[in-house]
């Protein structure tokens, strides 16, 4: 059953006649979907129509075709799974919460269920247009599995002061997750269905980052996904998860990223296999991965240098002019022209395949520190980076990751360096240590 804590008002407005609407933003699937079965319960119980809409912006924070491509082609998908279920899908494309507003006035809508995001921007349209309208705007955490503002009030100092609150009350919220049903009450209007294709060709995007062939969007494959790694991959993750040649890591960030799959469905799956292996997933996906909502959603500075700790700002501050061996501009990192093989190696995975090695990610942002003319230029540079070629980019794990690299965000102070004061070092003779870092260089770097 639905557990009342997801939930969050967003304003105090009593419900008004009329169908009940969920915008869907963060999770953009019909199974396993809090927000979507809380949306359809409470329609339900007033016996109104369920209408989802979909707010689509021109330009999300640098996103390109491959994001743009993996999104739109999910939700095609989606839009039939929902038609099945006699449940209207419309796509509206505009600033969100305009055109979020107007259609709540255009469709007479009695109550919205909007999702959790903790990313300023998605903060500013689910607040403004809750701050604007005359009906109740209601959200419901449906991506973490111990709701994001249940776990805690305030920014954690790191995963050891989180870990012990969300195992308080994992037990409570790591349940099933009740199926949405065919709705019993029609809504009347005609909505036509949109085509991916048609509409990826009509936005003014970014096509010089294109969609990855080997990447299939949607509830299916990301379902299929987890179904692979579960039968291949979970067993060697607890030996070889810090191995990029292994590919023993999960592999499903993007369907996570873009709510094609729940985090709760696959922390379910990893469970009922148990073994060695699940417990340091489970630290990753549930641990790791809502500390980064946490971080996000109490400092709104999470994707620039302001995020840092004192301690940390301050040992930057320190060290802002120490000479660097190697001093690169934002197009020689992109292009993947620096003098080290492996963080070419790991830039060039990146541009082809939209994802880099989590442990490989680490190094390469560190580096970008160190060969960058200030930290806020490499805050910005990583960023940058991340965010126009990773399928996963625009993420709070993205963000927490370069601001734990950079900015020493939920790490300590360590031994003191050159450029990086007392910011945690890597070097590629310490990967070398823990992969065979000639075999990476030679599959992603034919130059080096």
């Amino acid at each position: 059953m639905f557990d009342a804590r997801r939930s969050h008002a967003l304003n105090h407005h009593p419900p008004a006649d009329g169908p009940l609407l969920y915008w869907m933003s963060r999770e953009q699937r019909v199974d396993d979907n809090w927000g979507l079965y809380h949306a359809q319960q409470l329609a339900l119980q007033r016996k109104v129509p369920l209408v989802v809409a979909f707010t689509l912006a021109d330009g999300f924070l640098g996103a390109t075709l491959r994001q743009y491509g993996f999104m739109l082609r999910g939700l095609e998908q989606l839009q039939q799974r929902l038609a099945e279920l006699a449940i209207p899908f419309v796509l509206l494309r505009g600033e969100p919460s305009v055109e979020l507003l107007r259609f709540v006035a255009q469709a007479g809508i009695g109550s919205v269920v909007c999702d959790f995001d903790p990313l300023r921007i998605k903060r500013h349209w689910f607040d403004r247009a809750a701050a604007t309208a005359s009906i109740p705007f209601i959200e419901v955490d449906g991506h973490n599995i111990v709701p994001c503002r249940i776990a805690s009030p305030k920014r954690e100092f790191g995963a050891y002061t989180l870990r012990p609150k969300l195992k308080r009350l994992l037990a409570e919220f790591l349940t099933e997750i009740p199926p949405v049903v065919r709705h019993p009450f029609p809504w009347q209007q005609t909505v036509q269905p949109f085509c991916a294709e048609a509409l990826l060709a009509d936005l003014p995007l970014d096509r010089s980052v294109a969609e990855l062939a080997d990447s299939v969007p949607g509830q299916a494959a990301g379902a299929e996904a987890l179904t692979d790694f579960l039968d291949g991959g979970l067993q060697r993750y607890a030996t070889s998860a810090n191995d990029p040649l292994a590919e023993a890591q999960s592999g499903l960030s993007p369907w996570l990223h873009f709510g094609q799959l729940a985090p709760q469905r696959v922390a379910l799956q990893v469970a009922r296999y148990g073994g060695l292996a699940a417990e340091p997933f489970l630290e990753q996906l549930i641990v790791r991965r809502e500390l980064s909502d946490n971080f996000c959603l109490h400092c709104p500075d999470y994707d620039r240098l302001d995020c840092a700790p004192d301690w940390a700002r301050s040992t930057l501050e320190q060290h802002r002019h120490d000479p660097r061996s190697y001093c690169y501009r934002l197009e020689q990192f992109e292009q993947a022209v620096t003098h080290d093989p492996l963080w070419n190696a790991a830039q060039r995975q990146l541009v082809a395949t939209g994802r880099i090695h989590g442990y490989l990610r680490m190094y390469w942002a560190k580096k970008i520190l160190e060969w960058t003319a200030s930290p806020e230029e490499a805050f910005a540079s990583a960023v940058y980076l991340n965010d126009r070629y990773a399928l996963d980019g625009r993420d709070p794990n993205g963000y927490t990751g370069i601001a734990w690299s950079l900015a020493g965000v939920h790490d300590r102070a360590w031994g003191r360096r050159p450029v990086f004061g007392t910011i945690r070092f890597m070097s590629a003779e310490g990967c070398k240590r823990k992969f065979d870092v000639a075999g990476y260089v030679q599959r992603w770097s034919g130059r080096d």
